[in-house]
């Protein structure tokens, strides 16, 4: 079986009362069996190995998270490629140091399309949206994330299960 390049992106971590030390999570890893573990930042980035597909890996991984840390753990799991393809295709000018470059992960593609309708009737100046493979693309104004009508959609608990983001610096060094 060919060899895979995973990256794990976990929900909720080190925000919220849970908090999962790299060196922790990195051990729950290796402890499964997984091969090039190594973490990124402390905002739950795992990148690893394996020769298991995406339908097996994802619920291993969160019954693991669950059984280890006592939470309600969710994960978006896209390989390495899909990680590098979604940096490349960044549709906004990301050098803009007035907008933040966000990029939402998901698990379900219907989620994903859901969440894309729903922006396009929003304001794009206030909450650039658009689509991607896989992903949606997100670029507001520093500092409103939490604020602008599409934030506010993006945190509620409906979405916790299905999707991640993270900024494009970071998806930057996760691909190093």
């Amino acid at each position: 079986m060919a060899i895979n390049e995973w990256v794990a992106l976990l929900r909720g971590v080190n925000v919220g009362g849970i908090t999962v030390r790299s060196t922790d999570l990195r051990e729950l890893f290796e402890s499964a069996g997984y091969s090039g573990v190594r973490t990124v930042l402390a905002s739950g980035n795992v990148l690893f190995s394996s020769d298991k597909g995406a339908a097996t890996l994802k619920p291993a991984i969160e019954r693991a998270l669950r059984d280890r840390f006592g939470y309600e753990a969710w994960i978006v799991l896209v390989s390495m490629d899909a990680v590098r393809a979604a940096i490349d295709a960044f549709p906004f000018d990301a050098s803009d140091p007035s907008r933040q470059p966000w990029v939402i992960f998901g698990s379900d593609d219907d989620i994903l399309e859901e969440l894309a309708d729903a922006a396009a009737s929003m304001d794009q100046g206030v909450d650039p949206v658009a689509r991607g493979k896989g992903v949606l693309y997100w670029n507001p104004v520093k500092g409103t994330t939490v604020d602008t009508p599409f934030g506010k959609l993006l945190g509620r608990k409906t979405y916790k299960a299905t999707t991640t983001n993270r900024n494009l610096r970071t998806l930057q060094k996760i691909v190093g």
